[in-house]
């Protein structure tokens, strides 16, 4: 056999040296941490063969402290393309073994070519975050790179899918990028994401924390929503960002793929038609409804740990991807709440961007009462989920299974907020209020002079009861298309999103709204 030539040796080499990354000592102890290398993760991603890699030999250009003589492979971040699912997707890997993966020049140049790549070929990007953050001895060459990347984000938003997993530690300015897109997943125990650490903290008001309690996976899911998924390992991180992307489409241009699931869209299911428990202040699983109503009973649910009483999930119906916002009366009743509209509309943000049909299910008693509320300022949290269902133009179907009322009626996507198609179960009740605050205010006088007032307040009660309690008021003004058995749901809705496949609509032009932020 020939020997290879000189240039091609040397350029095995070299490709060689930078494929073993930080070195055998460093990658044991990435494994030794739980933790998959940056390599490792790029070929768990993307179809076998298909990754493309780009600026493998970037070097950073920082001579102060020494670093003239450091040398990082890749400069720590590992870019590229290829296929997920046979569908083309941009990735960033950085890479903890080769100086912790920390941040500089022309690291963050690398991150930015694939992002104006993706933006300009339409596909989506996927960032494994894993680094010790800017890297100090670049110094404001390392802080450009993180606004030049934060730029991009807002760019990109809307037009691409960004999603961005948490594999290892994330703090201070690297934080806000992920925070800038549109899907975040952690990795239970090995990731974090905090503005300062505990030792900061500690230093500063004394407050003693360790990292998981502060900004581990769990802590980001449940308590602040900035995470969407909690994953239990690096490998189920990246399985379920496959997930996700199989629901979504690559641009705003886009629709969604197509499965066929081999769910009968005829299906009925007659356990709904008892699933509403007859005493109005019992609860019941929304879930339950969910899985009846989607195709094989499957959903992908962010922020599945965060403001449980509202459910957003993707799902598909009819084989077609769709989002559900449904309120959860295991949980405060399903009362909306600060986090509740939050997380709300972000998600139909997110699907309105992104050409995917919503499906709101409501049973809302009202907005959550309280000082606190008031204090966190639900007035404008709340006004942001009637600004966002305002402003989506996707088809938009509306399923009232039981208690509409008041301000929340309008909140849960109202024939008034543009809902293209509203349906009731016999079961719903919509109206101002409920029957009984209704009566004490309606009635006040004829309940304070009655010779029996609780008697004469149940009465009352019961008299509203039979006046509002049920759809067929709203139905005579038209607010309500249809009042259905509630076992025909799935049927029903599917072929609404079949008749609104060709809807068109637009808002009066402007650069952007000032949404209630």
């Amino acid at each position: 056999m020939t020997e290879k030539p000189p240039k091609l040796k040397e350029l095995e080499v070299r490709e060689v040296r930078i494929m073993a990354m930080g070195g055998e000592e460093q990658v044991r102890k990435q494994h030794e941490a739980g933790k998959l290398t940056a390599r490792e993760r790029i070929n768990l991603f993307f179809d076998p063969g298909t990754f493309q890699e780009l600026d493998i030999f970037v070097r950073h250009r920082c001579t102060d402290f020494d670093m003239a003589k450091a040398d990082i492979p890749a400069d720590g971040v590992i870019t590229g393309y290829g296929k997920v699912s046979g569908r083309s997707v941009f990735v960033f890997s950085q890479d903890f073994t080769a100086r912790a993966g920390t941040l500089g020049e022309m690291h963050a140049k690398k991150i930015c070519k694939v992002m104006d790549l993706a933006l300009k070929t339409g596909v989506p990007i996927v960032g494994f975050n894993d680094s010790g953050g800017a890297r100090i001895q670049e110094g404001v060459d390392a802080l450009s790179g993180y606004g030049q990347i934060f730029f991009r984000n807002s760019c990109a938003s809307g037009v691409i899918p960004q999603i961005s997993a948490i594999m290892g530690p994330t703090a201070g300015g690297a934080v806000y990028s992920p925070a800038m897109t549109d899907f975040i997943f952690m990795t239970k125990k090995t990731s974090y994401m905090f503005i300062t650490g505990p030792e900061v903290i500690k230093q500063v008001t004394g407050e003693e924390i360790d990292f998981e309690t502060l900004g581990g996976a769990m802590a980001h899911c449940a308590k602040s929503g900035v995470s969407h998924f909690a994953c239990e390992s690096d490998a189920d991180t990246i399985e379920n960002i496959k997930r996700l992307l199989g629901y979504i489409p690559s641009n705003n241009m886009d629709d969604p793929p197509y499965v066929d699931t081999g769910d009968d869209p005829a299906r009925m299911d007659e356990s709904l038609d008892y699933i509403i428990p007859e005493n109005p202040r019992e609860i019941y699983d929304m879930k339950d409804v969910i899985f009846s109503l989607v195709d094989n009973g499957e959903i992908l649910e962010p922020h599945e740990h965060f403001a449980k009483n509202i459910i957003v999930c993707f799902a598909r119906m009819g084989g077609h991807t769709i989002g559900i916002i449904a309120n959860q009366p295991k949980h405060l009743a399903g009362c909306l709440d600060v986090d509740a509209s939050d997380k709300a509309t972000r998600f139909i943000r997110f699907c309105d961007a992104f050409n995917i049909p919503l499906l709101t299910i409501a049973d809302v008693p009202g907005y959550l009462p309280g000082s606190n509320q008031e204090w966190k300022g639900i007035i404008r949290h709340g006004a942001k989920l009637l600004w966002c269902y305002s402003e989506a133009t996707v088809p938009k179907i509306t399923l009232v299974t039981r208690k509409d009322y008041g301000g929340s009626y309008l909140a849960m996507c109202s024939r008034d907020l543009g809902a293209d198609i509203v349906m009731a179960w016999p079961t719903a009740e919509i109206a101002v209020m409920g029957a009984e605050g209704a009566a004490n205010i309606i009635f006040r006088k004829d309940i304070k002079s009655a010779q029996d007032p609780k008697a004469k307040r149940e009465e009352k009660i019961r008299e509203y009861q039979e006046l509002f309690s049920n759809p067929y008021v709203a139905a005579a003004r038209g607010y309500i298309d249809s009042v259905i058995p509630p076992r025909e749901s799935r049927y029903r809705i599917i072929q609404a999103l079949e008749m609104l496949k060709s809807k068109r609509e637009a808002r009066p032009p402007k650069k952007h709204g000032n949404i209630p932020l």
